[in-house]
């Protein structure tokens, strides 16, 4: 499908004239009677606008894919990924699952409660950071950690690195992350995870993973059960497939 010829409702008109385009690009990529596969990123698409999936944002999707809203907001209520109501520009999650809040992840988001007088899932008056606790953010090898729009930001966090991070994004900074790209507002987050290039650059890392990672692999290394051949200083991205090597 390349052209959507739809009369859209006064609630979906606005946001189709500055998402339509976007729109006929992401249901592009599917076969034709296989659209409503589209829903995932047209959910993000509409928060790249809004920040959230708004009442328009619903009826928007609905319009396009020729479903209902209710078919909409079940799946827009299901994933947390999606959001409720106005979001920061920074969404910073902590996550307090298991292993996390052994290495100290609950007093993390507790000093950030504090610190930035919000719970979860709110946002600090001048916009800037949604505070949310995460139950899992895999990456537990670097527990506890923390994430700016979904982007491993703070490894390893303490609750002074967590409080240092927020004042600097507050303050208009955007900090190095640990690991990965430099840091782009949840907006920005959203059109990446609608499908579209990420043309950020100054990304951390040289592809070869970090010794919390690795720990495992050097523990098997020094008992005698590694499995043959694997070198854990090869980047990632060098790495080729076994069966790709078999078929040469």
């Amino acid at each position: 499908m390349t052209d959507i010829a739809i009369d859209f409702s006064p609630a979906a008109a606005p946001l189709a004239e500055k998402l339509l385009g976007a729109a006929q690009e992401v249901l592009a990529r599917y076969p034709v009677g296989r659209e409503r596969s589209a829903l995932l990123p047209l959910l993000h698409l509409v928060q790249t606008e809004e920040g959230y999936v708004s009442p328009a944002g619903v009826a928007f999707c609905a319009e396009v894919l020729g479903i209902n809203k209710a078919q909409v907001g079940a799946v827009a209520t299901f994933y947390t990924m999606y959001k409720r109501r106005p979001t920061g520009e920074y969404l910073v999650s902590v996550c307090t699952n298991t292993l996390c809040n052994v290495m100290g992840g609950q007093e993390v988001y507790d000093r950030l409660t504090e610190h930035l007088g919000v719970g979860h899932d709110e946002t600090t008056a001048d916009g800037r950071i949604t505070l949310e606790h995460a139950e899992c953010l895999a990456a537990c090898d670097y527990a506890p950690v923390v994430t700016v729009n979904y982007d491993f930001t703070v490894d390893q966090a303490t609750p002074e690195s967590a409080v240092e991070l927020v004042d600097n994004l507050r303050s208009g900074e955007r900090p190095t992350p640990a690991r990965g790209a430099r840091i782009c507002s949840l907006k920005e987050m959203q059109y990446q995870l609608a499908g579209f290039a990420d043309p950020r650059d100054g990304a951390v890392g040289d592809g070869v993973a970090g010794a919390p990672t690795l720990r495992g692999v050097r523990l098997a290394q020094e008992h005698g059960i590694a499995v043959a051949g694997f070198d854990p200083e090869t980047p990632i991205t060098k790495t080729k497939p076994a069966r790709a090597e078999e078929e040469k």
